[in-house]
């Protein structure tokens, strides 16, 4: 980096711990020795760079290859985000996907920051060569129009030194050249930790997570899922077993009948394991009574292996599932256009699959057997192995992610399925309260 010399434009950079989206101000400042032992050892640190004298940056850059991950905002004059670019690091050291672009184009210096009515674009890709392009040119509450990308859409992008990186902002505001950066003065001594940073600290994304799943089969648990100001979780119903012979469970939409198997598939010890409801009783306000009045609804479905409790959670991956690749509080999982998940032995998918088919969809005598009064809909029986399949119901279409919960010695103790979004696990204190109000 050198100082300011000839026509052009000279910008400032400076490194810090954490970006505050919130303040729009670095969070702990960073030498450049510091910052560059972080890019070294994978740790995160951002670069910031301004016109010198101005208050708002240009761009922001986010730097993790612990999380295989590099952001960056544009700014404008007015400080609101413009521009973000999400860039993921793979298996080739040597090259950035692009990921992720997002645009926000604001109608005039007064608009706030992603007003619902700011025209917006978005764009992602995959390695694959899959993604989309979808435009809302009157904002999020106007058409919006999806694209596949165009052919010659440049996914990939080397990967900078430390010291190479393009100012994107400047060239996007077409900012005299040549660029020359120079190093911002830090006033500040910081320590190698971040893990104090505030809440309203940019921070890589993270995948959706599992939540405290044993609450949904916990009685006594409070939840509140935004609309039922008040559930409690009854006893869990036990809705049968399962006959998994292979030893691998698929977890899928049996309503997919592209050939392709099932969408998730976990390792289970070869044998019959036990299917579940995770019910809760929820207390809300009846038009028709004029009173409050109470319903038993089911929250998750799980296929349990033994009696040990899972003490750590893992989201289930298919095939091609590359967690890497996941935005904030994205998930995998198995797809249904038919409100439709099932458990299942994925040695016998297809003959199953085939089963459910013609019980459901052709209504054939003796293809498969119905179960009342339960989130589960139908068992299917493969007659030369013996393997199992039992739907179950969601209550939309969509994509549901599989949790897979492990004891301390790593084996699989249960498998969870949630059918109706994550609800909130509200404080402990004062369930016998609610639940005795619940039980009246």
């Amino acid at each position: 980096m050198g100082g300011e010399q000839g026509p052009g434009t000279v910008v400032e950079v400076a490194y810090a711990l954490a970006w505050d989206l919130e303040a729009r101000a670095p969070w702990r400042p960073l030498s450049v020795k510091a910052a560059r032992e972080r890019d070294v050892a994978g740790l995160p640190y951002v670069v910031t760079y301004r016109i010198p004298g101005q208050e708002v940056p240009l761009e922001v850059r986010l730097v993790s290859w612990r999380d295989h991950y590099v952001g960056l905002w544009a700014y404008d004059d007015q400080g609101r985000r413009t521009d973000e670019l999400d860039l993921r690091l793979l298996d080739d050291p040597t090259r950035l996907l692009s990921r992720r672009t997002r645009k926000w184009r604001y109608s005039g210096p007064e608009m706030a920051e992603f007003d619902d009515a700011c025209s917006r674009s978005e764009m992602e890709l995959f390695p694959n060569g899959k993604g989309s392009v979808s435009h809302e040119p009157e904002g999020a509450g106007g058409g919006r129009l999806v694209t596949p990308p165009r052919a010659d859409t440049r996914r990939w992008q080397g990967r900078p030194d430390f010291d190479d990186w393009p100012v994107v902002a400047a060239r996007r505001r077409g900012l005299p050249e040549p660029v020359t950066l120079r190093a911002a003065e830090v006033t500040s001594t910081t320590p190698d930790d971040s893990s104090g940073a505030p809440a309203t600290c940019w921070r890589p994304p993270r995948p959706a997570q599992p939540g405290p799943l044993d609450a949904f089969f916990r009685p006594g648990t409070r939840l509140s899922d935004g609309y039922h100001l008040e559930m409690t979780v009854v006893e869990p119903r036990q809705t049968g077993t399962l006959s998994v012979p292979s030893g691998l469970l698929a977890v899928s939409g049996p309503d997919d009948l592209h050939g392709e198997g099932p969408a998730i598939t976990v390792p289970v010890p070869p044998g019959t394991h036990v299917l579940e409801e995770g019910l809760v009783q929820a207390v809300y306000d009846c038009e028709w009574s004029k009173g409050r009045t109470t319903r038993t609804a089911t929250t998750a479905v799980r296929l349990r292996v033994g009696e040990t409790p899972a003490e750590t959670w893992e989201m289930g991956l298919g095939r091609d599932d590359d967690p890497r690749l996941l935005v904030e509080d994205e998930v995998f999982g198995f797809n249904t256009d038919g409100a439709t998940g099932c458990f299942a032995d994925a040695g016998a998918w297809a003959s199953l699959q085939e089963l459910f088919e013609r019980h459901l969809v052709r209504g054939e005598p003796g293809a498969g057997e119905d179960i009342s009064d339960s989130m589960y809909l139908l068992r299917t029986r493969d007659g030369a192995s013996g393997g199992e399949l039992v739907a179950f119901a969601t209550t939309g279409d969509g994509t549901y992610p599989v949790w897979v919960g492990r004891c301390a010695d790593g084996e699989v103790a249960e498998v969870v399925v949630l059918v109706d979004g994550m609800p909130t696990v509200l404080d402990p204190d004062g369930a016998d309260e609610v639940e005795a109000q619940v039980t009246a």
